[in-house]
């Protein structure tokens, strides 16, 4: 994995055009500058990693659109060291975004290869998320409940229940 300055321009011409459609948190905003999206890719992708593209990974699944990460990131609300649940790992670039920022970040992914994957991905580039779990998120996560967010970027046609109870009550 090698990271270079034609990647960190790449990367700071992103995070621009993040600011220019609308995102705002400028904590954000570096987190994009600094998490190298080349590493979450597949190799013969690289060259596009700095696109405002979704583009194919393993297990017939997608790496978001940069724009769709940072604003369901900045979605979230969320301050350094608060807790939120993933459901959805995939390539684990939306783990690193959260991570950079500071959250206590547990994470769940159903498909068994892109598990392998990102759990090996997350030893060489030092993330460190709180828990990674192979399961299907459709349950969270009781174990770390509850949480200041969930962040759900697999698809679903219904917010769980369950999920719904695994939240922080409100004041």
């Amino acid at each position: 994995m090698l990271d270079n300055n034609k990647f960190k321009g790449l990367r700071r011409q992103l995070s621009i055009s993040l600011k220019e459609k609308g995102i705002t948190n400028l904590n954000i905003l570096k987190a994009i500058e600094l998490v190298p999206r080349h590493f979450y890719m597949e190799t013969g992708l690289e060259t596009f990693a700095y696109e405002d593209k979704a583009f194919p990974i393993a297990a017939n699944q997608t790496i978001s659109q940069p724009y769709t990460v940072a604003f369901q990131t900045e979605l979230l609300g969320l301050n350094k060291g608060q807790k939120v649940l993933e459901v959805g790992t995939g390539s684990g670039y939306q783990t690193s975004i959260l991570l950079n920022l500071g959250y206590k970040v547990y994470t769940i992914e159903r498909q068994l290869e892109l598990y392998r994957r990102t759990s090996s991905l997350f030893k060489r580039t030092g993330d460190r998320p709180k828990k990674i779990i192979f399961g299907d998120g459709y349950n969270g996560y009781a174990d770390a409940a509850p949480y200041d967010a969930i962040l759900v970027t697999a698809g679903a046609h219904e917010v769980p229940r369950i999920l719904m109870s695994q939240l922080k009550k409100m004041k």
